[in-house]
């Protein structure tokens, strides 16, 4: 087993968990952000007030981005079954 194929599996790993990960922690992070612009603006200062309209946006973005991160996930799976033999060696 070479070092270099593990780097590069786990290289891979780590770029698609970073793929599968960034449409939902920016959509989640913005909608965070406006809500607190919003807060500040009218001095509500309700904790629970993020909560629902980040749900409703990570529900969204899942059902938008989700065939997507599924294309993702099943080609790098795929890539890495196909890579076994290299692995185990």
């Amino acid at each position: 087993m070479e070092q270099g194929v593990i780097m590069d599996v786990a290289r891979d790993a780590m770029m698609t968990v970073l793929y599968l990960s960034m449409p939902l922690l920016g959509i989640s992070l913005i909608v965070g952000l406006v809500i607190s612009i919003f807060q500040a603006t009218t001095s509500i200062q309700e904790q629970t007030l993020t909560f629902i309209p980040k749900l409703l946006a990570i529900l969204v973005s899942l059902a938008v981005f989700g065939a997507w991160m599924g294309k993702v996930s099943v080609e790098f799976t795929a890539g890495l079954y196909a890579r076994v033999l290299e692995i185990v060696r």
